[in-house]
């Protein structure tokens, strides 16, 4: 999608003109893999310059699970000296950015185990440690009586998550507690893709630019523009970026998507999926949808995904039962006789001396 993608930052860069803001601030994930593609070095690159240096705009930036941190760090000694400030190791990461009186604390994203080395700290298991063992370290030379802003790329309790996100960590080790970030006038979060992924009054995720999964299509993707005084009181205004593609979910029967009453009013070049509300076998539909809606990206049939789910549900609600409840459905299916209380402390005994030949 590097295509969009560049229609959507040329927006960005001109709201940026307009703007005329102290900084840019991208807080993780330039990339989409450690190993990006030859385009998508060369939009970056384009993007960068025309933002840092025909605009004179300090760009503030973290490396995010993503991203190589390696890579992102390549030349960074020298690019600060245009401000141009892209942090993907810890080195010096503890110490701010300083502009127009802001104190900027560039956190790149990291694992737990490097956290854990780099202080030596045993302690350090989780993505919350490790986080409390950062701020812990910030904090020991922060002013309060400053304006402090975080930036970080992290998975803050709470926050609604969608398809296009890599998990951090198995379980909930990947989480880490909003407390973590009381010490700062403003926390900007990189990772999660929804500007309202979570409700805090200090804490904000910037959200992609881009939907990138059926499961954004809803979200509404913006740009958030931070002005904050010399206390560190500031105020959010949002502007809106519009794609030249999108990516949105149409449902109906087929005849009726085929309909030139209907798709006279779409607009045809989106990115679609399209859930199918017809019943039994269809000849060859998406051949059939893609002559007026050529970028379908997903088909499926309601009923299908109806059948699927019930599906998934019954063996969820069979996995909660006993091994003795699920004999005594079985019987009363296969039977009209009861099940008596001797029949019952029958099963049960057979069902324990299996059990405990299996656990020998």
């Amino acid at each position: 999608m590097t295509n969009e993608q560049r229609s959507l930052l040329h927006q960005f860069v001109t709201l940026v003109e307009e703007e005329k803001p102290d900084a840019v601030i991208i807080a993780g994930d330039l990339y989409d893999r450690s190993v990006p593609s030859t385009d998508a070095v060369e939009l970056l690159e384009e993007t960068l310059y025309k933002i840092n240096v025909e605009l004179q705009t300090p760009i503030l930036a973290i490396s995010g699970n993503h991203d190589s941190a390696e890579r992102l760090s390549f030349g960074s000694s020298w690019y600060r000296h245009s401000d141009l400030h892209i942090h993907g190791k810890m080195e010096d990461c503890f110490k701010p950015v300083q502009l127009n009186g802001v104190n900027f604390y560039l956190i790149p994203y990291a694992e737990p185990g490097i956290i854990r080395e780099w202080f030596d700290d045993r302690t350090v298991t989780s993505h919350d440690d490790a986080m409390k063992r950062i701020v812990n370290e910030i904090e020991a030379t922060l002013n309060p009586n400053e304006p402090n802003v975080f930036v970080g790329h992290a998975f803050v309790l709470g926050g609604k998550t969608s398809d296009s996100e890599r998990t951090l960590s198995v379980g909930g080790s990947g989480c880490v507690s909003a407390d973590n970030f009381a010490p700062f006038s403003y926390t900007a979060l990189g990772h999660l893709h929804s500007p309202d992924a979570i409700r805090h009054e200090k804490i904000r995720y910037s959200g992609s630019l881009m939907k990138y999964s059926f499961s954004e299509v809803n979200q509404r993707k913006s740009v958030s523009i931070i002005e904050m005084n010399n206390n560190g009181f500031f105020e959010i205004e949002e502007r809106i970026l519009q794609p030249e593609q999108d990516m949105r979910e149409i449902t109906g029967f087929i005849d009726e998507l085929l309909d030139p009453s209907f798709y006279q009013s779409q607009k045809l070049d989106d990115y679609l999926k399209v859930v199918l509300l017809d019943e039994g076998a269809l000849i060859d539909p998406v051949n059939k949808l893609r002559e007026v809606y050529p970028n379908i990206l997903h088909l499926e049939k309601k009923i299908d995904q109806t059948d699927l789910r019930k599906k998934y549900e019954f063996f969820s609600s069979n996995e909660r039962k006993s091994e003795l409840e699920l004999f005594k459905e079985f019987y009363g299916e296969m039977t009209t006789r009861e099940f008596t209380d001797k029949k019952h402390h029958l099963i049960a005994e057979m069902i324990d001396h299996v059990k405990q030949g299996v656990n020998k």
